[in-house]
């Protein structure tokens, strides 16, 4: 009858000098919506605890499709770590159509070598209001989906927890159906198009 109490660890920062973008995927008259795959991508980074210490994950999620199309196991909270997320999100970019990549306002998503990385790939750029996790709740689902469905024991360090984070998301995105995907799998729907 005693609630379970959760493990909180914060992973963003969002006091910082760098600029907020505005939130492209907000309700309103001006709401974009995903219609096809690498329209929308909403990024996030969560903890992953390991034996020998704390860990992090940084994911790339297709909005469409819901298909994590790029991920990142770290060590620190260094711009330079959750950058390799969404660079191996672009090396498999499919076309050059436009997009939009959605976070949190956290400082590794509003530093400047990030948001180079939009400018030189043509990126538009989308961050929530404020730290509200509702504002990007497909990435914040696919974090709890990876960690209480998959990532369910503690890795022994950084090098397993790599290993059990890729095992994890082929799962996921080959064999997990969804039923906001009609019970397809998101490599289904995404290749589908």
């Amino acid at each position: 009858l005693i609630a379970r109490r959760r493990a909180y660890h914060k992973t963003t920062l969002s006091h910082h000098r760098f600029y907020r973008h505005p939130n492209l995927l907000k309700a309103g008259s001006g709401q974009v919506v995903a219609s096809r795959p690498d329209q929308v991508w909403v990024a996030d980074i969560t903890y992953l605890p390991t034996q020998s210490g704390m860990s992090y994950v940084s994911f790339v999620t297709d909005a469409y499709s819901r298909r994590i199309v790029g991920h990142h196991v770290h060590d620190s909270l260094r711009s330079k770590e959750v950058e390799q997320a969404f660079r191996q999100a672009l090396r498999q970019r499919a076309g050059q159509q436009p997009l939009i990549h959605h976070s949190d306002r956290g400082v590794q998503y509003c530093c400047d070598s990030y948001q180079q990385l939009h400018r030189q790939h043509g990126v538009q750029c989308s961050m929530t209001d404020g730290y509200d996790c509702y504002q990007n709740a497909l990435a914040e689902r696919v974090n709890g989906i990876l960690k209480t469905e998959f990532l369910l024991a503690r890795p022994k360090d950084l090098m397993q927890a790599r290993k059990m984070v890729r095992e994890s998301i082929d799962i996921y995105n080959q064999a997990r159906p969804h039923l906001s995907l009609k019970y397809k799998t998101p490599d289904a729907v995404h290749r589908a198009f």
